[in-house]
């Protein structure tokens, strides 16, 4: 067995002893207790199989990298060339326009970058990897 497999099966013999100590009363609570920590386990599976797999396919930095392509850099640069033609289009004589078409690509970058933030904090907190 692996250090995964040995954890789930402490996990497991401990929610089995404390059911033994704790009696059938509190069966449901010892039982969701263990279902938390188990989906809390699978999710952090899954979450670093797609990273691996969308390392493979280049998309991110890499495996394990834990960057995605928003915080790579790659998302401001598409963004900025973007912003070009944008405010060519959206200003003309209107500068109401080219203010709302800079304030939308501000936004967007603004909202990936806390998106980012969310993702690293998340996958540092998580302690099943």
């Amino acid at each position: 067995m692996n250090s995964r497999q040995d954890d789930l099966k402490r996990d497991l013999d401990a929610a089995l002893q404390t059911r033994k100590e704790l009696g059938q009363e509190y069966e449901t609570e010892i039982v969701d207790s263990f279902l938390t920590r188990l989906d809390a386990r699978i999710d952090a599976q899954v979450d670093q199989r797609v990273e691996d797999r969308l390392a493979q396919h280049g998309v991110g930095d890499g495996p394990r990298g834990g960057r995605s392509w928003t915080a790579s850099g790659r998302l401001p640069l598409i963004s900025l060339g973007l912003a070009i033609p944008l405010t060519a289009i959206s200003a003309g004589e209107h500068l109401p326009g080219m203010l709302v078409c800079w304030a939308g690509i501000v936004g967007v970058n603004f909202a990936a970058a806390l998106a980012g933030r969310g993702e690293r904090r998340s996958r540092s907190r998580s302690d099943w990897h």
